[in-house]
C-alpha cells in the first residue's frame, strides 16, 4: 500500500481532520489523524494493518510477538499480529508509566515488534520501548500506520510506516496566526486515566 493509498483510507474514513488540535505531546496542530474513525471499520483496519505487517516483515524478518501501547494502538497491534501469525500483547500505564502486565512477557529468543497507530514526537513509543527493555527477547523494530514526525521520532529501533508525513506542530505559546483565534480541542487519549 502506497503513502497516497494510506492517506486516502484515512480521508475516506473521515479520519484526516483539519482545525486546531492539542496533541498528546501538548503541541498544537492544524491536522489531526483521528484513527478511531479508521478502526470503526474492521475491513479497512484489516487492510491497512495487513499492509503494515507486510512492510514490517520485509524490514525486520520473522516476528514472534507484537507489542502495542494501550489504549490507542491495541487494535492495530492485534491486527498486525494476526497478519504476521504472531502473539499480540500490550503495555499499559500504571502509575503514569507503561508496563507489560497481565502476565505478558517476551521470552528469550523471541523477536518483538512495537506497533503504533500514529507517531508524532515518538514519546509514547520511546516510553513503551523502555517498558520492554528488561524482557528476555529482543525488540527488533517499530511500525506505525502514520509517521507524522517527519523522520524525527528518535526511536532506539528502526521505524517503518505506511505513510510518513511532515505536519507542522507548534508550542502553545508560539501559535501561528491561522490558529490563534480558533478554540483548540484535544481529541487524543493521553491523560484519560491520569
Amino acid at each position: 500500500m502506497t503513502q497516497d493509498e494510506t492517506l486516502a483510507e484515512f480521508r475516506a474514513a473521515g479520519a484526516l481532520l483539519e482545525g486546531h488540535f492539542v496533541l498528546s505531546s501538548g503541541r498544537h496542530s492544524d491536522v489531526f489523524f483521528q484513527k478511531a474513525f479508521v478502526f470503526m471499520d474492521p475491513v479497512r483496519t484489516e487492510r491497512l494493518c495487513r499492509a503494515l505487517a507486510h512492510k514490517a516483515r520485509a524490514a525486520f524478518g520473522t516476528i514472534d510477538v507484537v507489542v502495542a501501547p494501550a489504549v490507542g494502538a491495541i487494535i492495530p497491534g492485534y491486527e498486525v499480529a494476526r497478519a504476521l501469525g504472531a502473539r499480540s500483547v500490550f503495555v499499559e500505564r500504571e502509575g503514569g508509566r507503561f508496563q507489560l502486565r497481565r502476565g505478558f512477557a517476551i521470552a528469550a529468543g523471541e523477536r518483538a515488534l512495537l506497533v503504533e497507530d500514529v507517531v508524532t514526537t515518538g514519546l509514547s513509543s520511546r516510553e513503551a520501548l523502555e517498558a520492554l527493555s528488561g524482557q528476555a527477547g529482543a525488540v527488533v523494530g517499530a511500525a506505525c500506520l502514520i509517521d507524522r514526525s517527519g523522520g524525527t521520532a528518535g526511536l532506539p529501533v528502526p521505524l517503518v510506516s505506511l505513510a510518513a508525513v511532515d505536519v507542522p506542530t507548534w508550542a502553545p505559546d508560539a501559535l501561528p496566526a491561522h490558529l490563534a483565534d480558533i478554540p483548540a480541542i484535544k481529541p487524543g487519549s493521553r491523560g484519560l486515566s491520569a
